[in-house]
């Protein structure tokens, strides 16, 4: 076990800088803390809803400008502020600052020569994260609370080869602004929340599926250098919080998993604890950038429990439709058609050997404009960028990389000839066990003749793939 205590001048800023609030965790557990969790629901409105539409709507900084503020509104409509007094406000805000700080800190410390390069070349034997980086488990104790980072290093790798700077991701998760959240149709008891700029999306997780995730985490990084324009979320990072006993304010420690399976100490620190534990998982937002797209949709490739209710027409409110709704309609991708299924069939394939299901492929779109069609924009631009990043054995068809569009977020925007497309598998933490299978057996006596999400993970990812084949163009 190694120790580091945050003493540097920037960290003992950065934390007397935070407020004290108090942190209610459940009704037996009450502590003070700096940027704790308060369990209160009090949403800033944003746009009007069932809801939330009698609270009154609070006004920004003085410090912005009026125009910049409805701008910005504009930009947000149909999401809700997660504001103090939110249940959510402080994981999503002042305990993840802190710790992404303290994270890059501690990258710096290393002095790594690879820490400035923008590929997994070098980063590693055979250009991966070492077991030291997928098993290091960074606890970060500040006063009232514990912030942990799970393999730190490994997302941290991770983060660079996207090209995402650190300075850039501690950016979008501080406090410049207040974090988002939209009203959820997943029928899970999950909270989902996005960074004031819409780039990051947030997620609260069980800790099976945390575990599920880690165990999982070196082969996920594994299909990404090989298949470097997968259309796998990208995961940015894994948190664990909860009431701190016992240690020093601003002290961290970080252990490490030595000549053992990654299953031992980091999975070990998931084991309940006396004080309640929020875990978290960080990854790019798929609907990015969300300011022009006009349908979201949550795709499964079945029909139970796959419709939502349409709002009213003119509503503000950011709703992802289902399956059911999307009956009629059709993908137009032109030639990029058969590198979407080509893509759907080899990361299906993965997560199907991974005994994984009930993932969902994420959708939106909007209209393109007139200059924005066709494929002669910055050509040579797009081409660099394409061809940057992993480079595994694999050869270029077999990796089956495809001109990148010009725009943020590439790796899951699709161009058609007049729709472009946002496209990305989502929820990769659910795994074929014991319990997955006697659901199966429930709803195949519950609903017969009827298809339905708990389907073993071979069925599931080959009726997926159908789907897409079925409504793509």
């Amino acid at each position: 076990m190694r120790r580091y205590v945050t003493e540097s001048p920037a960290s003992q800023l950065l934390l007397s800088r935070l407020p004290v609030l108090e942190l209610k965790l459940n009704s037996n557990t009450a502590a003070t803390c700096r940027a704790g969790v308060t369990i209160v629901l009090v949403l800033q409105v944003l746009a009007p809803s069932p809801e939330a539409g009698r609270r009154a709507a609070t006004s920004s900084s003085s410090r912005r400008g009026i125009l910049w503020r409805l701008r910005d509104k504009q930009s947000r409509l149909g999401l809700f502020e997660i504001s103090p007094g939110h249940e959510l406000h402080g994981l999503t805000s002042q305990p993840i600052l802190p710790g992404a700080y303290a994270g890059a800190m501690l990258a710096q410390q290393k002095g790594s020569p690879s820490c400035k390069l923008s590929s997994w070349a070098g980063l590693g034997e055979h250009g991966l994260p070492s077991q030291e980086d997928f098993s290091e488990v960074l606890t970060q104790v500040h006063e009232g609370f514990e912030l942990g980072t799970l393999a730190g290093p490994a997302f941290a790798r991770l983060r660079r080869s996207l090209g995402l700077a650190e300075e850039d991701y501690q950016a979008a998760l501080g406090p410049g602004g207040p974090y988002l959240q939209f009203l959820s149709t997943s029928k899970s008891k999950a909270s989902f929340f996005l960074s004031h700029d819409q780039r990051f999306f947030l997620k609260t997780q069980r800790r099976r599926e945390v575990r599920v995730l880690l165990a999982h985490l070196p082969r996920y990084v594994q299909h990404l250098q090989r298949h470097p324009h997968s259309l796998l979320a990208r995961l940015l990072g894994v948190h664990s919080l909860r009431v701190a006993q016992g240690k020093k304010v601003g002290e961290a420690e970080t252990r490490w998993l030595g000549g053992g399976r990654l299953e031992g100490e980091v999975l070990a620190s998931l084991t309940p604890h006396a004080c309640p534990q929020k875990y978290f998982i960080i990854m790019q937002s798929v609907f990015y950038p969300a300011g022009r797209i006009s349908e979201r949709y949550d795709i499964k490739g079945c029909e139970v429990s796959r419709w939502v209710e349409p709002g009213p027409e003119g509503s503000p409110l950011v709703l992802v439709m289902k399956d059911l709704n999307f009956q009629g309609k059709t993908i137009n991708l032109g030639p990029q058609r058969s590198w979407l299924l080509r893509q759907m069939e080899l990361d299906t394939t993965f997560l199907r050997e991974l005994n994984v299901l009930d993932y969902s492929l994420l959708m939106a779109l909007h209209c393109l404009h007139e200059d924005e069609r066709g494929q002669g924009s910055c050509l040579i631009f797009r081409m660099a960028r394409s061809v940057q990043g992993a480079q595994g054995p694999e050869e270029p068809e077999a990796q089956n990389r495809r001109l990148l569009p010009d725009a943020p977020n590439a790796l899951h925007i699709l161009d058609g000839p007049e729709q472009r497309y946002f496209l990305g598998l989502v929820d990769l933490a659910t795994v074929y066990g014991l319990r997955k299978r006697l659901e199966h057996l429930w709803k195949t006596l519950r609903y017969p003749g009827r298809t339905f999400s708990t389907v073993s993970p071979a069925r599931y990812a080959r009726r997926l793939c159908q789907w897409v084949e079925e409504h793509t163009e």
